[in-house]
């Protein structure tokens, strides 16, 4: 999500003082490759670079094809194999092994449908969006239909001109049934492909806790684009100075702390307040709202004495996406190494992954 931000600040900033861009985007992967489709990369007719669609081993002869689609005004496809480890016209000695398609858009800023102007209202709320490019491997010397459909729930956002009826009807007959929540990429003819990418809101933290011990895990979050809500009911110690990087800080008793938050599939919660009484109290409409992940600092005697807290009144919750303790098992010792355990933990939870050695995984990456 931070590399969308970015690519967006970029474009806004080259459209303020009219310097001419185009956006690169990773669009189809065969075999094993740095970055995977919907990676993207903004670049100006002056050489500037905003994202990446690699390890920076593409970068600079993407650039120079994406100043040639400037400078005519027309989509390419450019196609870079790297399955031949003795190729180094790239600089590919890693070892990728993979074929990697790369859709170079130039950027018309008066255009409303232009691909980033589509990413930008994607991006806009915390609603799910998805976005379908249209390419032609077959035909990759001709000029590709590109990004030009947005979908989401309360908008549905278009640009058909050029666009055969019946190819039209292929395209949004896609569209509305897909309905995995991930990106997928499909045949609609035997000389055209479509990608279609899911664009997920950033993760939502709801942080409970402003000790000291949570400064450098509002650094990290920022680092990853994960939106900050830092909750402490001691109005000392939840200020801007402490949290410059949080979303939001809202000083509150257990009671209200999450009055006027929305929650959604996207928000998690950490408790590292180091006051048993305050997180009872919030864990009881914590675990109301189903959470994907919430997470506890602490021993597992103080989750299980929280447990046996809600459990003496009577009330019965879904115990199974409590993780407590916190993180992933990397011998963590100080804050700095907990909040690196920690969010690595979200990651994997929300990821459906269980945080093991890449060595030890069979099979592809991703």
């Amino acid at each position: 999500m931070n590399e969308q931000k970015s690519i967006i600040k970029a474009y806004e900033s080259a459209k303020v003082n009219q310097v001419k861009v185009a956006l690169a985007t990773v669009v189809q992967v065969d075999g094993s490759a740095y970055r995977r489709p919907g990676a993207r990369m903004l670049i100006t007719e002056t050489g500037e670079l905003t994202g990446a669609i690699s390890g920076g081993c593409l970068e600079g002869d993407a650039l120079r094809k994406a100043q040639t689609v400037i400078f005519q005004q027309e989509s390419m496809l450019v196609t870079y194999d790297t399955t031949d480890e003795d190729d180094q016209k790239f600089g590919i000695g890693l070892g990728c092994n993979g074929i990697i398609h790369v859709l170079i858009e130039p950027i018309d800023f008066q255009d409303e449908l232009n691909p980033i102007a589509l990413l930008e209202q994607a991006v806009s709320d915390r609603e799910l969006g998805v976005l379908a490019t249209v390419f032609s491997v077959k035909n990759a010397r001709s000029a590709q239909i590109g990004t030009r459909f947005l979908k989401k729930e309360s908008i549905s956002k278009k640009k058909t001109d050029g666009i055969e009826a019946l190819l039209l009807e292929q395209i949004e007959a896609e569209l509305a049934s897909h309905s995995s929540g991930k990106n997928q990429i499909s045949m609609l003819d035997e000389s055209r492909s479509i990608f279609i990418e899911v664009i997920h809101p950033p993760i939502r933290l709801l942080l409970f806790g402003a000790g000291n011990d949570t400064i450098p895990l509002t650094k990290m979050a920022s680092l990853l684009g994960i939106e900050v809500i830092l909750i402490d009911g001691r109005a000392n110690q939840a200020t801007e100075s402490r949290f410059p990087t949080v979303s939001k800080i809202k000083v509150s008793p257990a009671e209200t702390a999450l009055e006027g938050i929305e929650v959604d599939a996207q928000t998690v919660a950490l408790l590292m307040t180091h006051n048993f009484e305050y997180e009872a109290i919030v864990l009881e409409t914590l675990l109301s709202k189903n959470l994907s992940y919430l997470g506890m600092l602490g021993p597992k005697k103080k989750s299980e004495k929280l447990h046996e807290h809600l459990t003496s009144k009577g009330l019965q919750f879904d115990w199974s996406n409590v993780y407590s303790p916190v993180g992933l098992d990397l011998g963590a010792e100080n804050s700095e190494e907990i909040a690196l355990s920690a969010l690595s933990e979200i990651k994997a939870v929300l990821a459906g992954k269980m945080g093991t050695f890449m060595r030890e995984k069979q099979g592809p990456i991703h």
